[in-house]
């Protein structure tokens, strides 16, 4: 493979399994001079795993302005580098987003490379039929500020996807309870691709407890995914009137403003169903 010259790549890793690097990926590291690097000490020995000689640098949250120059330095050289986090897709709840950003602003190429992301593997076994899914990624550690960002998603007609870190598992499931509600099932992703990956689907007024019934289950990195609001009688009302509206020719926005203010159903669930209905009679 030759790779384009004056290039950033961003370079997905495997969240585990060492398995799961795509021979794409190894063919770019093995073929530029450079690797930029949440961590150089967790990236060297994977690199020297695939047998890869590329010098690296660091780029990671507390300098990624400065890495940013620096790789932008190297492709006013000519040469290529490439992107990579601790696991997973850099930029998604990683360093990533602001190097590419100045990249792309110095006017040269970004290739991005398909792989791992542990939202997606994990959504992908969630079982959740939500057509839709919201990726929220970190909730604030404070326990106002999370609540807050709860309440603000509450409503929207989505699975919801947030990652965890094993310290603070415990509050977050049991604020997710609170501001949302335990009826709502929540799938539990923990430790993917590894050898005590978990799977596990519970109501959320039931995930704590199980949480607790071993704290081994407590131990990983998580992917927490919530299911949308279920259907209430507002909803069942608003659906009705929505569809009389649209029936009338009404734009979307206009028909999903008016069945809220009718019958008091969520205004972001009536706009969805509204685009969805529009969608059918086209």
């Amino acid at each position: 493979m030759t790779h384009e010259s004056a290039t950033l790549y961003v370079v997905p890793t495997p969240l585990g399994n060492l398995g799961d690097m795509t021979l794409r990926a190894i063919e770019v590291l093995r073929s530029v001079p450079w690797v930029a690097a949440e961590d150089t000490r967790h990236t060297a020995p994977l690199l020297k795993h695939y047998g890869v000689s590329a010098r690296l640098m660091a780029a990671h949250q507390h300098n990624e302005e400065a890495a940013a120059h620096q790789i932008i330095d190297r492709l006013h050289a000519g040469e290529s580098v490439a992107f990579v986090s601790d696991a997973g897709t850099p930029a998604v709840s990683d360093p990533g987003a602001r190097v590419v950003a100045r990249v792309r602003e110095a006017g040269f190429r970004v290739i991005p490379l398909p792989g791992a992301c542990a939202a997606v593997t994990a959504l992908s076994a969630s079982g959740l039929v939500d057509p839709h899914f919201l990726f929220y990624g970190f909730l604030p550690a404070k326990a106002k500020q999370r609540e807050a960002e709860l309440q603000l998603l509450a409503a929207f007609p989505y699975t919801l996807v947030f990652y965890e870190a094993p310290h603070r598992i415990l509050e977050t499931v049991a604020a997710l309870a609170t501001v949302l509600g335990g009826d709502r099932t929540v799938v539990l992703a923990r430790e993917l691709t590894k050898l005590f990956e978990t799977i596990h689907s519970v109501s959320l007024k039931d995930a704590v407890r199980w949480l607790e019934d071993d704290p081994n289950r407590q131990r990983g990195e998580f992917v927490l995914l919530v299911s949308g609001p279920g259907p209430n009688d507002d909803d069942d009302d608003g659906l009705r009137v929505l569809g009389l509206l649209l029936d009338e020719g009404l734009p979307v926005k206009q028909a999903a403003k008016l069945a809220h203010a009718i019958t008091g159903a969520g205004k972001n669930a009536m706009y969805e169903a509204a685009l969805e209905l529009k969608k059918r009679t086209e």
